[in-house]
């Protein structure tokens, strides 16, 4: 019997995937709409429309900042995720294998979205439930799906930001915080960025010695043979790909990342 079969599991992971992928979209869009909304409408615009002049600027304004929104919200809305961390990770393990393109880019990026939405399934289905569904059956107001669907990201990114990472925004941005839950979203993600950046360069670390290892020998042996004009990357390269499938090395890595963010 599969695990999707067993007792207490979701019957349709997809299912669930996609309302946590809504989640993450509807619920951090309306934060940049709101946010550019108000940015708008303090905006003083003069512009000779005829009657309802007034109104229509105000349209265009709103049209402008919605494309805005819609333009650079896929790549803002992977930021409160693991993705940082995971694809950075991936790129120095292609990188210390030397295989330039191989996996291509895509497979890559594919396969670090599928291990976010893996990791943050927990976190989609509360924003569902707590905020974007109870919106869409009008229940409560846009402010409050807001600031419910947004509560579980930050409580994500809480459990992930180092406190020195936070500290250097919340004394730049003059904050003061008696407790977790009242730092200010504003500076909760870049703190929260830098910090997956440095636990992915130190996994990357991790991966890259062997690798390293690996090209030293070659070009030892390589040198001791007289062989110098022979490049030794391109002779360790098939030697890290056997170590790296004799070791089990995606089971490792991927192991790795998921034990990283407290998933088994």
């Amino acid at each position: 019997m599969t695990a999707l079969s067993q007792p207490g599991t979701p019957p349709n992971r997809w299912a669930w995937m996609r309302r946590g992928a809504l989640a993450l979209g509807l619920g951090l869009g309306l934060c940049l709409l709101s946010s550019l909304a108000g940015e708008a409408m303090a905006q003083s615009v003069n512009v000779d429309l005829g009657t309802g002049g007034g109104s229509t600027t105000a349209r265009i304004i709103q049209l402008v900042g919605l494309l805005t929104v819609l333009s650079v919200a896929p790549g803002l809305l992977i930021m409160v995720t693991s993705f940082t961390r995971i694809v950075v990770v991936l790129s120095i393990l292609r990188q210390a294998l030397a295989t330039q393109s191989t996996p291509p880019n895509m497979v890559m990026v594919s396969l670090a979205l599928f291990m976010t939405f893996f990791i943050m399934a927990p976190t989609f289905q509360q924003a569902w439930d707590q905020g974007l569904s109870p919106l869409i059956q009008e229940q409560i107001s846009e402010e409050e799906a807001f600031t419910r669907t947004v509560a579980p990201f930050r409580t994500f990114m809480l459990a992930h930001v180092r406190d020195k990472d936070l500290e250097l925004f919340m004394s730049f941005n003059k904050e003061t915080a008696a407790q977790p839950s009242d730092v200010s979203t504003q500076a909760l993600i870049p703190a929260f960025m830098i910090s997956e950046l440095r636990r992915a360069f130190e996994i990357g670390f991790l991966i890259f010695l062997p690798f390293v290892v690996i090209d030293m020998v070659i070009a030892s042996v390589l040198m001791s043979m007289g062989m110098m004009m022979l490049p030794p990357m391109m002779l360790a390269m098939p030697f890290k790909l056997i170590f790296f499938v004799l070791v089990d090395g995606w089971y490792l890595v991927i192991g790795s990342l998921l034990s990283s963010y407290g998933t088994s």
